[in-house]
This record gives structure tokens, C-alpha cells and sequence, in this order.
């Protein structure tokens, strides 16, 4: 049950909500979704090409709003990008999305994971942040202080990704530490990436077909010891 409604569910669904519907504790349902987030991993390899649409943004909760032993040093009040998780998205258009949890937007880091991922010969496409430029890549540059779409140059596809993304996190799992961060990211990625060419049914069967050969023990999901590798 917790496994069909974590493919389908487009906002997600709480770890409260599966306790509920199974009978178990929330702290039983929420180690069964960090274990589900697992098998929920793109396991696909290749590079994106065509047309992309890459971007960066910004995860957490505003400043302003944290509990003062929490809200990072020197920032006082102030709200925006400090103190955030930055998350650069690549998305294949009628194809698929990739993500990354990244510690700096400079050139050296969004080049490099633009060269990781996408294919040679492919166009890509960015808002006008100066890092972005020099890239080996055909590269269109839509700037948003003058418009948001001119002809086929627009961002509006992981744009698109984001806003969803940000709907799950906020209204759905309202907090969520950076440290399991990507695990999220993995599940809102495995429904995005399904959700064209497959049914409820088949997302399912997908999910459960990856989990052959995966474990997650609890000390490793709560960072008490190295998650093993897979």
C-alpha cells in the first residue's frame, strides 16, 4: 500500500498518512519511506540530449522563521537564498529530469555537472546567470527581467519540475533536513521522469522491480553509520 501511493500520489504522501493506513507507528512508516526513496532511484545511465532546460534553486525554510539556535550564524532575519540548499535540475524536453545537491553555483560546478549529464551537440538552455556562460554547449539564454518564453528559448519545463518539488516539500512533508534532502528528490524525480509513458500500475510495478538488492538499514538512514553502497 505505502509503495502504491508514494509512485502515485503527485504531493507525496506523509509518513503520518501511511501509519494511518497500515496500522504502524509513524516512525516505522517513515523508515518505509526512506527504504521505498530507494528503489525509487534512477538507475537509467546516459546523457540527456536534444534540447535542456537547466537551472538552479534554492530548499529550506525562511529565515525568519527558524528557532534561533537553528538560523545560521550572522544572517539575523533576513530570508532568500542564505542559509538554503541549492539544487541544480537539467530536464530533457519530452524526456527525462536529473537533479543535483550542489555546495556552490560558480562556472566550474555548473559546467561541470552540464558536461556529466548532458550529451555533446545539445542545446542548452538557461536563464541569464553569469556562471552558465562559455559552456561547450549550443546555448540559448532566455533573461527573465525581459520576458519568460521567446519562441522555444524558456525555462518554464523545470520551472515547471520546482513547483512541484516545492509543493510536496512544503505542503506535504514541511520539513525536511538537507541531509535526506536528495531522497526526495529521488522520489519527485521517479514520478516526473514515469509520468508520461506510464500508468499508476506501471509506476508501481517499476518501483517494486528496483527494490531486488537494495537495503537501508535504520542507522544508516539516520547518518549513524555509512549508507552501504549499492
Amino acid at each position: 500500500m505505502a509503495a502504491w501511493m508514494i509512485t502515485n500520489c503527485k504531493n507525496g504522501v506523509s509518513s503520518y498518512e501511511i501509519a494511518r493506513a497500515v496500522n504502524v507507528t509513524q516512525k516505522s512508516a517513515w523508515f518505509m519511506l526512506q527504504r521505498l526513496r530507494l528503489a525509487m532511484q534512477d538507475d537509467k545511465g546516459g546523457k540527456l540530449g536534444g534540447e535542456i532546460e537547466m537551472d538552479e534553486t534554492f530548499i529550506g525554510g525562511k529565515v525568519q522563521n527558524m528557532h534561533r539556535s537553528k538560523r545560521p550564524r550572522g544572517l539575523g532575519r533576513s530570508h532568500g537564498i542564505q542559509g538554503k540548499t541549492i539544487v541544480v535540475g537539467m530536464l530533457e524536453r519530452q524526456g527525462r529530469v536529473k537533479t543535483a545537491i550542489v555546495c556552490e553555483r560558480t562556472q566550474k560546478m555548473l559546467h561541470g555537472l552540464a558536461n556529466a549529464n548532458i550529451a555533446p551537440g545539445s542545446t542548452l538552455i538557461t536563464d541569464e546567470w553569469g556562471p552558465y556562460k562559455g559552456n561547450q554547449f549550443v546555448h540559448e539564454i532566455i533573461n527573465h527581467a525581459d520576458a519568460y518564453v521567446r519562441g522555444h528559448v524558456h525555462t518554464n519545463g523545470i520551472e515547471n519540475f520546482w513547483s512541484l518539488l516545492k509543493r510536496s516539500l512544503s505542503g506535504t512533508y514541511v520539513s525536511v533536513e538537507p541531509f535526506h534532502l536528495f531522497r526526495y528528490l529521488d522520489e519527485q524525480m521517479f514520478r516526473y521522469n514515469n509520468r508520461r509513458d506510464k500508468t499508476d500500475k506501471d509506476r508501481f510495478a517499476l518501483a517494486l522491480s528496483q527494490i531486488a538488492g537494495k537495503r537501508l538499514t535504520y542507522a544508516e538512514v539516520t547518518g549513524k553509520v555509512p549508507e552501504t553502497a549499492i
